[in-house]
């Protein structure tokens, strides 16, 4: 019998954020008015960094960081084939050709190691992604990119909180970008922010999201290409307080996922997500890795028709239909994420999972796998 009903994911919404909302709808500012800059202070203040740029989403995050970057046609960046589509395509959309690195079989990010190999004239970038919320290597990534000039884009959308060796993600490149889908660790439901302690930058980044405007506030004059790519004051509403409830937020995912581990860690042919000594890993999703004797997607339905929903992270992005018709890849380029995303399963993972619902699932799992 099931516990009860058990959801994939769930945000964690309090009075104090309806109250937020509320307060936008009861006032005549519906858009760049007053939270939004709540929102961004907070933000920034929460990272130590001097600004913090909201915009509508993770992927516009990104492409208007490549953008401000001075990244163009023609240029390469370094990225990882492990990942959501979102940090591969915010090159293509400004004509840049993503250079994929495999990744490190133990922590999934991009295996730094192989970074150097790939460089060539034309590369102008580093993006690595913190995949699922776990930092990739920094110390390594940062002197690369010194020893030959180039650009760090954090793509951080999946990692608010996560600190490598005591600094938080997002800090350490030029620019950092997260995100807020109603998955994340926090919400405003769509939405994401750019941060960089460069004011030139954010200066661009500002006028970028803004339609090109003049960051001087003159009306209906545009000075370079921009987008819509702004927050609204009802979504900034929402970050202001989810921000200001980060720690707790980011301490109720520790408890799931610590009796996720303390559960899965005794089944025999499950692999739990890695941990290394000075890292905190912030708990985006929880994934696991069934042994290769095990068949994925059949466990997968299995679950599924005893009412536990998962998912498969991550189809490698280098196998997605349009980048196999547009680059020519096929399986072999990048084996390692192509051996990880057969066995990667995300479980039903959220602030309020109760342990009753936890052990429910692990129990089901074990029986699946026995069976």
């Amino acid at each position: 019998m099931i516990i009860k009903p058990i959801q994939l994911s769930s945000p964690d919404i309090g009075d104090e954020e309806k109250k937020a909302v509320n307060d936008v709808l009861n006032s005549p500012s519906l858009s760049m008015g007053p939270y939004i800059k709540k929102f961004e202070g907070n933000f920034s203040n929460y990272l130590g960094v001097k600004n913090a740029i909201a915009v509508s989403s993770g992927t516009a995050g990104l492409q208007v960081s490549v953008i401000a970057a001075g990244i163009k046609d023609g240029d390469e960046v370094i990225t990882t084939p492990f990942s959501f589509v979102s940090s591969s395509n915010c090159l293509l959309y400004e004509h840049v050709k993503p250079v994929f690195v495999d990744i490190d079989p133990v922590t999934l990010t991009i295996d730094s190691e192989k970074i150097e190999a790939a460089i060539t004239s034309k590369t102008k970038a580093i993006l690595p992604v913190h995949v699922f919320g776990l930092p990739c290597n920094m110390d390594k990534i940062m002197a690369i990119a010194k020893k030959h000039d180039l650009v760090v884009i954090e793509d951080a959308c999946e990692a608010i909180g996560a600190e490598w060796h005591g600094q938080k993600t997002g800090t350490f490149g030029n620019f950092g970008v997260f995100a807020f889908y109603p998955n994340k660790q926090m919400t405003t439901g769509e939405g994401g922010m750019v941060v960089v302690n460069n004011d030139t930058h954010a200066a661009i980044l500002r006028s970028l999201i803004n339609q090109g405007r003049d960051t001087d506030g003159t009306w209906l004059h545009h000075i370079r290409l921009g987008y819509n790519y702004r927050l609204d004051e009802m979504s900034s509403a929402l970050g202001a307080v989810q921000i200001s409830r980060i720690n707790e937020l980011l301490k109720k995912r520790d408890h799931v996922a610590e009796m996720y581990n303390k559960r899965l860690k005794k089944i025999p042919g499950v692999t739990i997500p890695c941990s290394s000594q000075g890292v905190r890993r912030s708990w985006f999703v929880y994934v696991i890795q069934l042994d290769e004797k095990y068949n994925r997607d059949s466990v997968m339905k299995k679950l599924d028709a005893e009412g536990i929903p998962t998912r498969p992270y991550f189809t490698p992005i280098h196998l997605q239909p349009f980048y196999i018709d547009r680059f020519g890849y096929k399986e072999g380029d990048f084996p390692v994420a192509e051996e990880v995303s057969h066995k990667t399963l995300a479980l039903p993972f959220h602030n309020n999972l109760s342990e009753e619902q936890v052990e429910y699932v692990c129990n089901t799992i074990e029986r699946i796998l026995i069976s």
